[in-house]
């Protein structure tokens, strides 16, 4: 394939729940608004017993039913790492040389930032390319 006819990508950085779910919806129009592909990352780190973020099989089997029911086209990476998952993200996006990622964000203390990091922060201030931070 020619670069002329090279189709955008999207990055949609995945959690279960209704903040994934939001942000699984908005990154689902702006793929059709752009005619672009979905890169779904959902990663954890290695050394986590548990992780809330971290998708189980019937959330992954909800998630692939809404992307083919949606006719998306999409690739679906799901992982164990030694990195954060916004430096998953964040890594995926520049490989794909991604045109927007998209994020679900909640609210949280300040002293909660600080005492925890956000990676919704991290992947805001140090994506190369835009990102849409989304609400559930």
């Amino acid at each position: 394939m020619s670069e002329a006819t090279t189709r955008p990508v999207i990055v949609l950085g995945y959690v279960p729940g209704a903040l994934g779910d939001a942000a699984l919806a908005a990154a689902v129009d702006e793929c059709g608004r752009r005619d672009a592909k979905l890169l779904v990352i959902n990663s954890t780190r290695a050394d986590r017993t548990v992780d809330v973020h971290y998708a189980f099989e019937p959330d992954m089997e909800r998630l692939r039913t809404y992307l083919e029911a949606g006719g998306v086209e999409h690739e679906i990476r799901q992982f164990t790492s030694d990195q954060l998952a916004s430096d998953d993200v964040l890594e995926a996006a520049e490989k794909a040389d991604a045109e927007l990622i998209v994020i679900g964000v909640r609210r949280r203390s300040p002293v909660g930032k600080m005492l925890m990091g956000s990676d919704a922060q991290r992947i805001l201030l140090q994506a190369e390319c835009n990102v849409l931070a989304v609400k559930a």
